[in-house]
């Protein structure tokens, strides 16, 4: 042999010992990265209600019996002063999944409704998709069927049944747990909105006991809007007015069943997901749409009206140690948003910032400094059916001023009417706070473009009014 070939041979050699060493030591080092970068790239489980008010929880008010939320609450986040943007479904939804106001959606009423229009912009799903995200959506959707708001899932189904809902989001968990795929999965239930059908509720015992809350008891409706009481005398409210005590009763006693079946629901793919050994990779949100008035005022169901158990909503989120630094609590004094929620996931889910209506609650939730709590909550409401009534609501922890197209105002003082119960928008002693509260709500309305002086309010029929 030569002396080239020997030196040929000594550099092949050398070139793939050197190859061997390279491939040992970068190999297993971008392996680790990759495990490493989906590992702490969190999954993200959604779950939200329709029609539950912040107090519908056991935790809250041990009336309800709701195990799984109980069990859910002590063990993470829960934000007791959360809000709806508005107090109707779709419009709320679109606040939910863009984290804009209905006045920048579009989505003023319920699709179908009067301002029902469908969403037509995008919602977070397909920013989600392309980050690397395997997206999942099951239950009722609510907000038309524009291919821009419906695309980003890759797996969807917009039944509004809940046993459905439940068993496509417990077979998302167990395909996508094997896979190793970050996911996103949005759930929508629609318990307690089946209180509709309480007529039909057969009581497991004699409601007699069951306790209904302050304001029934203490509500007169005097100072109060007409519509209120129009509401219970001409629309869907007419199906209890006037009928004994007994009856309302069995209203409350089918809203904690309604909201109880929720629980079960949350319950069982919660499970799921710890059986899949995902808990301590995925945060967990659970929340609502929006209220319920639940014989609060002498009202049920929903409608144009502002008051608590209409505006405040479940609000509850799991962080897993490895995504964040804190522990369990309550928090009573800070005010969010549900258009807070896109914003939240899409810092968790590392997306890039987008100017929306929502402040991320992820400084809140990994224990950092830099989260700037919002002065006020706004709230919108245009329209139930054909019966519009635009409001626009401005809530700060003191005061809270409902300001009506046709109706005036109220203004309650939450410190000392805690129940809403004393009108005193017309009362001189108040008269600064109402016109400091009214200078920074047509602030927001003008800076936000919102067209609310600019709406009619109508009959029951769609006729507008004078």
């Amino acid at each position: 042999m030569n002396k080239n070939s020997i030196l040929q041979r000594s550099f092949i050699a050398l070139a793939v010992f050197t190859a061997a060493i390279l491939l040992l030591v970068l190999w297993p080092h971008t392996g680790r990265e990759e495990i490493s970068e989906l590992k702490i790239k969190p999954n993200i489980l959604l779950i939200f209600s329709d029609q539950q008010h912040w107090q519908a929880m056991g935790h809250m008010d041990p009336f309800y019996h709701t195990p799984h939320l109980d069990a859910f609450a002590k063990n993470g986040i829960v934000f007791e002063s959360a809000f709806c943007t508005t107090p109707q479904c779709s419009p709320s939804r679109s606040s939910l999944m863009t984290g804009f106001y209905p006045s920048a959606t579009k989505v003023m009423g319920n699709i179908g409704a009067a301002g029902g229009n469908p969403l037509a912009q995008q919602t977070i799903a397909p920013e989600l998709q392309a980050a690397g995200y395997y997206t999942g959506y099951f239950g009722k959707w609510h907000l038309g069927n524009n291919e821009v708001a419906m695309k980003g899932w890759n797996q969807k189904e917009f039944k509004q049944n809940d046993g459905i809902a439940e068993k496509n989001a417990v077979r998302f968990l167990r395909e996508i747990g094997k896979s190793g795929k970050p996911f996103v999965l949005f759930v929508s239930m629609v318990n307690p909105h089946d209180i509709y059908q309480f007529k039909k509720h057969k009581p497991g015992s004699s409601v007699k006991d069951i306790p209904l809350p302050p304001s029934y008891e203490g509500e007169t409706f005097k100072d109060k809007p007409p519509i209120q009481k129009q509401f219970m005398l001409e629309d869907q409210g007419k199906t209890i007015e006037r009928m004994p005590r007994s009856e309302w009763q069995k209203y409350r006693d089918c809203y904690r069943a309604k909201t109880n079946l929720f629980d079960s629901n949350v319950g069982a793919i919660l499970e799921e997901l710890k059986h899949q050994d995902q808990w301590d990779n995925t945060i967990i949100i659970i929340t609502s749409d929006h209220g319920d008035m639940d014989t609060n005022h002498k009202l049920i169901y929903k409608g144009p009206f502002m008051y608590e158990h209409m505006m405040r909503i479940p609000l509850m989120i799991h962080v897993p140690q490895k995504f964040g630094n804190i522990q369990s609590r309550r928090i009573r004094d800070i005010d969010v948003v549900n258009v807070d929620i896109a914003p939240t996931i899409r810092d968790f889910c590392g997306l890039s910032t987008m100017k929306s209506h929502g402040i991320s609650l992820m400084p809140l939730l990994i224990g950092s400094k830099e989260y700037k709590a919002r002065d006020f909550v706004i709230g919108q409401y245009y329209s139930k059916q054909r019966w519009v009534n635009p409001i626009r609501m401005i809530r700060t922890h003191e005061f809270k001023l409902n300001r009506h197209i046709r109706y005036g105002d109220e203004l309650y003082d939450l410190k000392n009417d805690p129940h809403e119960l004393r009108n005193i928008a017309n009362i001189p002693q108040y008269a600064e706070v109402k016109e400091q509260l009214s200078q920074k709500l047509n602030e927001w309305i003008e800076n936000n473009e919102d067209v609310f002086y600019s709406q009619k309010a109508t009959n029951r029929s769609g006729e507008t009014l004078d």
